[in-house]
């Protein structure tokens, strides 16, 4: 029934863009599908042998597709243009606000304190789920890169008191990382597969989280005991290099210690900690409390889901249900985030406006190419769509039987596998999947950006910057790196895969 709705939905697909809106595709099917070929074996090609930048390649690969198409050589990049401002005004925002929360968080110790308070209070035998929590707590705000540089350290320090295979605790921490980062806005992935597909930012991400846990605590703490077995690494005797006694405390970078301007920090920290807190300059400040802290990082996700609850209870139209509409818009969310951020991690800590500030503008830099590698990839999303070339995709896949989430799920997962990247993999497959969107209600089409998101973190392998900042931190061989990391992120990816379409067939 579900590809019936989607087969007569797909004449109305997607909104295509005001420049391009009178154009009606005039090429055959065989051309479409060939351009679509072109299209992605061009983008894949220039990633993978000739190293190129994915934003240069998405742009080659969107004028290479238009051309095949049928787009005539002057409208060759129209849509592409259209596309990325489109996607930029949706997403780019929300983006930099959230690398502004994640700094902030960073930088004030207060993703330390959140580390910190729940080790103490974790028994031995509990702290594979201990790092699982902390992996999923800190993981909501903040980019994969900069978990992994946060929570390593901590890793290392745990196994090493612990005297265990570093695998028992890193595993669950890199589980928890990796889920968020593919399921959860508002890391990129998702909000622009949210943004392509039209769904429900408040509702995809109360379902994101609903998804995450369970997949989180297979892949994470359950598949960690065995891994230990397949894989045997002596406990460290060092954190990154350095002695324990040097790192002082649990937390991420010493006790208190705060990550670099680029949002990676170090085994000490670029701080140094104090009883009370950290320093800069010559000016102690305070540590932001437990608290404060998973308040800042839970508070947009309050304020969104509450949005989404209003919205299904019908509520929108009472006085209190249209505050909350409008605190859980995803921009208002994370704005309010921000600015209560802004004062929690920096006046409140004793920071100057002047530093405030400093640590608001070095928080941009680092999310540059994702911006542009996003943008990109709403450009390609809306030469997919313009060209007519979702379309005659989406046709094919409903008139084959395959339901849209498990659709989804393969065409990222392969994207995935060929380029390595989790971002390049959810635009490309956004794109491709947007036509089948239209058909679906509200909650199908955000479990189809859920499915979308576990196929872009499926084998991390040997064109995967991860598979190799992995392999660094714990010191394993590429064989290791394949029986753990790799296997970690497959078994995410399915599980996350089945739990979607199970919720698929209940709501």
């Amino acid at each position: 029934m579900l590809n019936t709705t989607l087969a007569t939905a797909l004449p109305n697909a997607f909104p295509v863009a005001a420049a391009a809106a009178d154009a009606e595709p005039t090429a055959s099917t065989s051309q479409l599908v060939l351009a679509a070929v072109i299209g992605i074996v061009v983008i894949v090609g220039l990633i993978v042998w000739l190293k190129m930048h994915p934003f240069l390649a998405l742009v080659l690969g969107s004028g290479a597709l238009a051309l095949v198409a049928g787009t005539g050589l002057t409208d060759t990049f129209t849509s592409f243009t259209a596309g990325l401002g489109t996607t930029v005004a949706g997403v780019g925002v929300l983006i930099a606000l959230g690398a502004i929360i994640g700094k902030l968080l960073i930088d004030s110790g207060g993703a330390d304190q959140i580390v910190d308070t729940i080790l103490d209070r974790t028994p031995a035998k509990r702290l594979p789920w201990a790092m699982a929590l902390i992996a999923f707590v800190v993981g909501i705000p903040l980019f994969f890169e900069v978990g992994v540089v946060l929570l390593i350290p901590v890793v290392m320090i745990v196994a090493r008191r612990m005297r265990a295979n570093p695998i028992l605790v890193g595993i669950p921490a890199l589980a928890g990382l990796s889920a968020l980062h593919g399921l959860v806005p508002p890391h990129p992935g998702p909000l622009l597969a949210i943004d392509a597909l039209g769904a429900n930012l408040g509702l995809t991400l109360g379902l994101g989280l609903l998804v995450a846990v369970p997949t989180v605590i297979i892949s994470g703490p359950l598949l960690a005991i065995p891994l230990t077995r397949w894989v045997r690494l002596d406990p460290p005797t060092t954190v990154l290099g350095v002695p324990d006694d040097v790192t002082g405390g649990s937390g991420a970078t010493g006790t208190g210690g705060s990550g670099s301007g680029s949002g990676k920090g170090d085994a000490t920290g670029t701080a140094t900690a104090t009883a009370t807190g950290t320093t800069a300059g010559t000016k102690t400040l305070r540590k932001p409390s437990f608290g404060i802290s998973v308040l800042v990082v839970l508070l947009p996700v309050i304020l969104m889901l509450a949005r989404s609850v209003v919205e299904v209870a019908g509520a929108t139209d009472t006085g209190y249900g249209t505050i909350l509409e409008f605190l859980g818009e995803p921009l208002v969310a994370l704005l309010i985030t921000s600015l209560f951020a802004l004062v929690a991690f920096g006046t409140g800590v004793g920071r100057s406006l002047q530093q405030v500030g400093d640590l608001v503008g070095s928080s941009f830099a680092p999310i540059a190419g994702i911006l542009l590698i996003v943008g990109a990839g709403g450009g390609f999303k809306q030469t997919l769509v313009d060209s007519g070339v979702g379309d005659v995709i989406a046709s094919g896949i409903a008139d084959a039987g395959i339901t849209p989430l498990l659709a989804g799920w393969l065409v990222a997962a392969l994207i995935r596998i060929a380029t390595g990247s989790a971002t390049v993999a959810t635009i490309t497959a956004a794109g491709i999947m947007a036509p089948l969107a239209a058909g679906l209600e509200p909650t199908q089409a955000a479990l189809l950006v859920l499915a979308i998101g576990a196929g872009s973190v499926f084998l991390s392998h040997v064109n995967d910057a991860g598979f190799w900042l992995v392999k660094e931190y714990f010191g394993m061989t590429v064989g290791q790196t394949f029986k753990t990391w790799s296997l970690m992120e497959s078994v995410l990816s399915v599980v996350a895969l089945a739990v979607v379409l199970l919720l698929g067939v209940f709501v």
